[in-house]
C-alpha cells in the first residue's frame, strides 16, 4: 500500500474527504463545501493517488466508503474538528448573538424545558430566537442532513441502536446525541373511569378502548409491539400526534392512553387523571438530543446544545439524567 507523502499533501484534500464520508453523497458534499462537483471529484482524485487507494466507490445515487477510508476517517476527522476549535475559540458571544436556533420536539418535550431557554435567552442571549417544530418523526436524520433543524430533541431508540452499531463497527456516523433526560410511561385515565379502582391486568387494559399518540399518524406504537410478543392486541379507537391533546380527550372520555409520567404535571389537568403502571413491560423513556456532526464543533451550535441541557437540568435535575 502506498505512504502518503505529508510533506506535499495538500491538507484541504482531507478537509473535502472528511465532507464526503460525512454526505456519502458528492453532490451533498460540494454544496457543503462552496465547490462545484468536479472539484470535488478532481479532489478525491488526488487524495486517491496519494495514498494508493479508491476510497470511495459509486452505490445508487450516493457514494460507499472502501475498508482503507473507514480507517483512515476517524483520525482525519479528528483532527480537523480540533484544528476547528483552535482557531476559532470562543467566536459565538451569546450577548451580541442575532442567530435563530431551530429545534424539534413533541409538545410534551417543550412543555417542560422550552420556559427554561426563554429564561436562558433573556438572561443571556437576548438577541438570540429560536423556532420550535413539532417532531412528526422517530428518525429525524434527513431532516437534519436537510438541514430543516438544528436540533431535534425526542425518544430515537432505533436511531441511538444504528449509531451504536456503526461505532461498534468502526464507522464513525454522521450523527451525534446527547442524554438530557429519562422517565417513565404510565397508562392514563380519567377519574372515576371503571378501570380506576382494582388490579389492572393485561386482561383488563386490553379490553379497553385506547387513544394513541403517534407523531407520524402510524396506528401502530411501541405498546402494540410489546403487546403483540405477548400475543395480545388492543382497540385503538383514536390517534393524534399531540399529546396536551391527548390529555384533553382522556379527561373527557372512557378512552385510555400511555403518556410520559413527567408530562402529566405541566397539562394543568392532573388532577383530572388516574395514573396506573402498565401491566406489561416497557422501555424506559429516553430522551435525547440529536444533531448533525457538521454542526457539532461550531460555537453556536455547542452554546445551544449547553442550553438546551441547561434547561432540561432545570426541569427535571439528577433524578431525570
Amino acid at each position: 500500500m502506498k505512504a502518503p507523502n505529508f510533506r506535499t499533501l495538500d491538507l484541504n484534500l482531507l478537509r473535502v474527504f472528511d465532507e464526503v464520508m460525512t454526505e456519502r453523497n458528492l453532490t451533498r458534499a460540494a454544496r457543503n463545501l462552496a465547490m462545484t462537483q468536479p472539484a470535488v471529484s478532481n479532489a478525491l482524485n488526488r487524495l486517491r493517488d496519494s495514498v494508493g487507494d479508491k476510497l470511495v466507490v459509486r452505490s445508487g445515487y450516493g457514494i460507499e466508503p472502501t475498508p482503507r477510508a473507514l480507517a483512515l476517517w476517524p483520525a482525519i476527522s479528528d483532527a480537523l474538528r480540533q484544528m476547528e476549535a483552535s482557531l476559532s475559540p470562543g467566536d459565538f458571544t451569546a450577548s451580541e448573538a442575532v442567530n435563530t436556533f431551530v429545534l424539534a420536539m413533541a409538545d410534551a418535550t417543550a412543555a417542560e424545558i422550552v420556559p427554561g431557554l426563554v429564561e436562558i435567552i433573556e438572561r443571556d442571549a437576548p438577541g438570540v430566537s429560536m423556532r420550535v417544530l413539532p417532531l412528526t418523526t422517530r428518525d429525524p436524520r434527513r431532516l437534519l442532513d436537510e438541514g430543516e433543524m438544528d436540533l431535534a430533541i425526542g425518544f430515537f431508540p432505533a436511531v441511538l441502536a444504528d449509531l451504536t452499531a456503526q461505532a461498534q463497527a468502526g464507522n464513525m456516523a454522521a450523527f451525534d446525541h446527547q442524554r438530557l433526560f429519562h422517565g417513565e410511561y404510565v397508562c392514563v385515565m380519567r377519574k372515576d373511569h371503571p378501570l380506576a379502582k382494582g388490579p389492572l391486568t393485561i386482561k383488563r387494559y386490553t379490553q379497553a378502548h385506547h387513544l394513541l399518540v403517534s407523531f407520524s399518524g402510524r396506528p401502530f406504537g411501541f405498546v402494540d409491539e410489546a403487546l403483540a410478543s405477548l400475543g395480545h392486541k388492543r382497540r385503538i379507537v383514536l390517534t393524534v400526534n399531540q399529546f396536551f391533546t391527548a390529555g384533553r380527550v382522556v379527561a373527557t372520555s372512557d378512552l385510555l392512553s400511555v403518556l410520559p409520567r413527567h408530562f402529566v404535571r405541566v397539562t394543568g389537568m392532573a388532577d383530572e387523571f388516574v395514573l396506573r403502571d402498565l401491566p406489561f413491560d416497557v422501555s424506559p423513556v429516553h430522551v435525547d438530543s440529536l444533531w448533525h456532526r457538521r454542526q457539532g464543533q461550531r460555537s453556536d451550535h455547542a452554546w445551544l446544545r449547553l442550553a438546551v441541557a441547561a434547561a432540561s437540568q432545570k426541569a427535571f435535575g439528577e433524578a431525570g439524567r
